[in-house]
């Protein structure tokens, strides 16, 4: 039986050379060394062949190898780290995202900078590569379901196995529903990819704006049994692109509700920060916590919110990246605070539109 070696996966160059001056931090600084160091040993070797009556025929050849022999060693040093640089960027290059430059402690130059650096571009890219892999399969997943259910529920009805009864067609509703906010999920997406931020600016009643955002949320929370509790004054007055908020609030509160257990209540508060000229809204959901090492990274695209061990949210991945691409489009910001009654979501958001 013919066996198939795969090829070892890279792991990094090998250091090569010797660096007698890593006490510098500067790469221009060990070079003027090196030369320093090169030239007076040329020197001390021509001075001592002279000194032995040698010929400056022989003197010189013998020195220039000495000191050419001396610079190739320790140069081989310095230049180690790009030589390495070079072939975790080749390995990169063919697909391999977890190679990394080996990191030296002891040393602080320029190209040490620049490897660590590189380790952090390449641990970027990494993860990208594995978000565009979970996209491909999440996407696949959260389309093929839908679909699937349109596919059978049609089929009966073409067949007579089932009657298109109002349930029966608020059922096939419902499936292109999901299948209508998955592709305005890769809509913002694309617009996310592509830096579109056009923005209509209008001045609207905040909380106004805030009870037309929640009536549709309600009504699709269906026999969950939430209560999504108002407290916001009615004077506030802000300026900004409704469409885009009302995506940044709608994902926030969805994923509130989706987090919270049946018959509980969400709350949305809100107040004016009047030294920030902001206004700060918070959105509390009862039911569970998010951990510390998990309220960055839930904002990352296609990343899963986590409400405790071992759980995952359903869900494309998109919607908490597309509402801080939302308030960062405003100047805003969208962050998980502490709160030791459940997860909270404190979005701040400028009351006025800086243009620029």
């Amino acid at each position: 039986m013919n066996v198939k070696q795969r090829k070892p996966r890279f792991q990094g160059a090998r250091r090569t050379g010797v660096r007698p001056i890593l006490f510098l931090r500067s790469l221009k600084m060990e070079l003027s060394a090196l030369i320093v160091i090169a030239t007076a040993i040329a020197f001390l070797v021509c001075w001592i062949l002279l000194k032995l009556d040698l010929s400056w025929w022989i003197a010189m050849p013998l020195t220039l190898v000495v000191a050419l022999s001396f610079t190739y060693t320790f140069s081989r040093g310095l230049t180690a780290r790009l030589r390495q640089l070079r072939d975790v960027a080749e390995a990169m290059a063919n697909g391999d995202y977890s190679v990394r430059v080996p990191i030296d402690d002891s040393s602080h130059d320029e190209v040490e900078q620049l490897a660590r650096s590189f380790n952090e571009m390449a641990a970027e890219l990494q993860h990208a590569d594995k978000m565009r892999m979970d996209m491909i399969a999440n996407v696949s997943h959260e389309l093929r379901t839908p679909v699937s259910a349109l596919q059978a529920q049609v089929e009966n009805m073409a067949d007579g196995v089932t009657e298109p009864t109002p349930a029966n067609l608020e059922s096939i509703l419902n499936q292109t529903h999901r299948l209508s906010d998955l592709i305005a999920f890769l809509l913002d997406l694309s617009r996310m990819e592509a830096g579109a931020a056009s923005l209509d600016i209008e001045r609207f009643n905040f909380a106004e704006f805030l009870d037309d955002t929640i009536e549709p949320l309600e009504i699709a929370d269906g026999g969950h049994a939430h209560i999504i509790e108002m407290n916001v004054p009615d004077g506030i007055m802000i300026e900004g692109d409704q469409d885009r908020l009302r995506q940044l609030f709608t994902n926030i509160i969805g994923n509130a509700l989706k987090h919270s257990p049946d018959g509980t209540n969400v709350l949305v508060e809100a107040h004016e920060d009047i030294p920030h000229g902001t206004v700060v809204t918070n959105v509390v959901n009862f039911g569970s916590q998010i951990s510390p090492d998990s309220r960055s990274d839930i904002f990352r695209r296609f990343v899963r919110a986590k409400t405790g061990p071992g759980t995952e949210s359903g869900g494309t991945g998109l919607g908490l990246s597309i509402a801080r691409w939302a308030a960062q489009l405003h100047g805003g910001t969208v962050q998980v605070v502490d709160d030791s009654r459940g997860a909270n979501f404190e979005i701040v958001l400028p009351k006025y539109h800086i243009v620029g």
